[in-house]
């Protein structure tokens, strides 16, 4: 269900709405600003933390991480 919602209920023209109830089928009509949306990141972060996990998953990361860790090891 929340599926057929995140195309067109949730997500406009600026990005995410700012409040919605699915149960009142009830958008807002303004949008999340630019110094709220991280903090929706942060808190599913904080909550799941998917955010780290992803960011960890990341080819880029996981190289770097090793070439600081080798780097580490020659000091």
């Amino acid at each position: 269900m929340i599926e057929n919602y995140r195309a067109s209920f949730l997500w406009g023209e600026y990005g995410f709405r700012d409040a919605f109830n699915l149960t009142q089928n009830w958008c807002s009509e303004i949008y999340m600003r630019l110094n709220q949306a991280p903090m929706v990141v942060m808190i599913e972060n904080y909550r799941t933390g998917l955010i780290w996990k992803l960011f960890m998953r990341d080819p880029d990361i996981q190289n770097s991480l090793k070439k600081l860790n080798q780097e580490s090891q020659k000091k």
